[in-house]
């Protein structure tokens, strides 16, 4: 299938948000996916994901997470100072304005020709959380989170129900959790206590843990897993396929 990309500034309450759209050419209405990065936002490897995705038959959105921190167009390096940066970011950020840039992304699928009505959500390490945090919205139909990172972790003070795992209630659609047992960023622990919120809360999810580090699905770094890469692609594409 052959795919067209271009970009939308959106409006949101927190400023503009740059975000890029990779979907099928022709005029043939798709179901969407709201796809979310790393801190270091659309690089090389994300771009590849979200079209790989779209040619598949999604409708791929992919946001600057932290358009409100940065100049439109910014993409940091997969270096310390890129890493330094996005860390800073993410913990600059009111876990609020990602919900208000959900709605802004749901709002403009919503008057667009080639959508058709059905939404999911996807994305990879912080993208992972963040495409948590976007299956709170009432629409998202399904969700594929890659080595979601602070998930485990309430790192949010003084700030009560604004937790991600605080809202679980809210979490309508399915969820697909996936992980590196080697990863350094969300430890055997952690997973054990996403598992049991997740099963207490009684969600509609599938988990799924694999012999591999973080970051196992960029294809730039020396911990890109390309078998486990295909293979997690196609797990999340028969979730979309029956649900979207």
């Amino acid at each position: 299938m052959l795919t067209q990309s271009h970009f939308v500034d959106l409006p949101t309450p927190t400023g503009v948000m740059r975000t890029y759209v990779h979907r099928p050419t022709g005029d043939k209405a798709y179901p969407a996916i709201l796809f979310y990065s790393e801190i270091f936002q659309q690089t090389g490897p994300i771009e590849r994901a979200a079209r790989l995705m779209a040619g598949k038959g999604y409708a791929v959105l992919v946001p600057e997470v932290f358009h409100e921190l940065n100049p439109i167009g910014t993409v940091l390096g997969y270096d310390d100072a890129g890493r330094d940066k996005g860390n800073a970011d993410k913990a600059a950020k009111d876990v609020q304005g990602y919900d208000s840039d959900n709605r802004a992304m749901i709002e403009y699928l919503g008057k667009q020709s080639w959508y058709n009505g059905h939404v999911g959500a996807m994305g990879f390490c912080i993208g992972g959380h963040l495409a948590f945090r976007a299956a709170l919205q009432p629409e998202i139909k399904a969700t594929a989170c890659f080595y979601a990172t602070d998930l485990h972790n309430n790192n949010i003070p003084n700030k009560p129900n604004q937790h991600s795992m605080d809202r679980l209630a809210d979490i309508k659609g399915e969820l697909m959790m996936i992980w590196g047992k080697q990863d350094n960023h969300v430890p055997t622990a952690g997973r054990v206590l996403v598992h049991q919120k997740l099963t207490e809360a009684n969600l509609n999810f599938t988990w799924h843990e694999f012999n591999a580090q973080h970051a196992f699905m960029r294809d730039e770094d020396q911990r890109y897993d390309s078998e486990l890469a295909t293979m997690c692609y196609q797990l999340v594409l028969q979730m979309f396929c029956r649900t979207l």
